[in-house]
């Protein structure tokens, strides 16, 4: 992944913004097209479409620190990636990314920001009560997810399996009970998934594409939404998983075996903590393709089906708490939200969290994806390009995107919903011109901070 001459450049930087600009105007039909649609009969059930927002221009206290952070990171970021040592790197990412993350939050305040977007009616904080008594809970826990059902749960509880109302109960039970906390921790492991990215890009890439990547990965837009709801902890969850398969896969631990183990187990726990993110196998099957091995497989098989075997003996069927999901789904706003916008609606959606860098960036994967695929063939041999691995572990997180789109399950909300597909879509920016980093980040501090300054989120 040599720099190319500056002359060399000038024809792929043009395609660059060109993509950007279709990139622009996909926001911008989605605007006009779902302000129109909801004007007319309210079906799509969002004030700012596409995105779950209310125009709301304002300050707050977190705006000088996020602004600040947004500099250092510009200023700094790329140099420092270059040549911190790994450890070193891999820490002040995530706590750049924390930082970061915490600053745009903070935006709103630290009631409206942070403390209190778990605790509105549609989410897990309101339920804890409910969970005093674990087993008849879990056993009664699909009894409740129907929108007609006695005590039916609200949206995000009868959303989840039970793991993720599980996470904050386990919060309450430790002494960190109330709003506070459970966005504290929400924001603190979240944004650990760019450790997790950066851990993944670097075994099954190489480390100068992960130190490349790493200041796009803590600037990302996303992190709007990563530090104002629960599906960045499930993005972290499911980074680690990955994260750790790809150390297991290309041995690049003292302990492949316990690696291989942890993934399964923090893959299973990713599937119980939202029905959705089964489609992270995807992204898994690819790490072990690029790997060319199935070594971890059968550990990493225990460990999913360990944690599936926990929730079962205790009562909880995931394929009983799916079906009656999809009954839910259409008994709410799916049920008028239409397909046919937001199946290029919600690529909207991704555009505004993965940012400008990661649409050009995008444009460069596809440039080179016929190449890396043809190589993806088992007479092919391993992959010996850092550009075609990198290539193929996007498209791989493209593809699982894909597939949740085209499947109607996610009609709106995405710019959270799919934060665990996001997450990885910035390293593809270590594809861009390292002499103009500068100006990509920029692009995505900028468009962060606006959307933050100019909206306030549902989530």
């Amino acid at each position: 992944m040599t720099p190319r001459p500056a002359s060399e450049e000038r024809g792929p930087r043009r395609a660059d913004l060109t993509a950007v600009a279709a990139g622009a105007l996909l926001v911008a039909a989605a605007a006009v097209v779902g302000t129109v649609i909801e004007r007319a009969n309210g079906s799509l059930h969002v004030n700012w479409p596409p995105l779950y927002a209310s125009w709301s221009p304002h300050l707050g206290p977190g705006t000088p620190a996020a602004v600040a952070i947004a500099v250092v990171v510009i200023v700094h970021g790329p140099s420092l990636a270059a040549r911190l040592p790994w450890c070193r790197l891999v820490v002040l990412g995530w706590a750049g990314a924390l930082a970061w993350t915490g600053a745009l939050a903070l935006i709103d305040g630290w009631r409206t920001g942070i403390a209190g977007r778990l605790t509105t009616a549609y989410e897990y904080l309101t339920v804890i009560h409910r969970f005093d008594h674990l087993g008849p809970a879990l056993r009664d826990f699909t009894h409740h997810i129907l929108n007609n059902a006695p005590d039916h749960w609200p949206a995000h509880v009868a959303g989840h399996p039970p793991a993720a109302v599980l996470t904050f109960v386990g919060l309450d039970r430790i002494g960190l009970g109330g709003g506070g906390w459970a966005g504290l921790w929400c924001l603190t492991v979240g944004t650990s998934a760019v450790a997790a990215v950066l851990i993944a890009v670097r075994a099954l890439v190489d480390e100068p594409t992960a130190r490349r990547a790493a200041p796009f990965l803590v600037l990302a837009p996303s992190a709007v939404w990563v530090g104002t709801s629960a599906d960045g902890y499930f993005a972290a969850v499911a980074a680690w998983s990955l994260a750790l398969l790809a150390l297991a896969a290309t041995r690049r631990t003292r302990h492949p075996a316990v690696a291989a183990l942890a993934s399964g187990l923090l893959l299973g726990l990713t599937c119980y903590l939202s029905y959705g993110l089964t489609l992270i196998a995807l992204i898994a099957v690819a790490v072990l393709w690029l790997a060319r091995t199935a070594r971890p497989l059968p550990l990493l098989t225990v460990g999913v089906a360990a944690v599936a075997l926990v929730f079962t003996l205790a009562g909880f069927s995931w394929w009983e708490g799916y079906h009656l999901l999809v009954e839910r789904y259409y008994q709410g706003a799916a049920a008028v939200r239409p397909y046919a916008y937001w199946v290029w609606g919600n690529l909207a959606c991704t555009v505004l969290i993965t940012g400008p860098a990661t649409v050009a960036a995008l444009r460069r994967t596809f440039a080179a994806a016929s190449t890396a695929v043809r190589g993806l063939r088992p007479s092919a041999g391993p992959l010996r390009n850092p550009t075609d691995r990198l290539v193929v572990l996007v498209l791989a997180a493209l593809l699982a995107l894909f597939v949740a789109d085209l499947s109607g399950m996610s009609k709106a909300e995405t710019e959270r919903i799919w934060l665990p597909f996001a997450a990885w879509l910035p390293a593809a920016c270590a594809l861009l011109p390292t002499a103009r980093q500068w100006a990509w980040l920029t692009a995505q501090a900028a468009l962060a901070l606006l959307l933050n300054h100019l909206l306030h989120t549902g989530w």
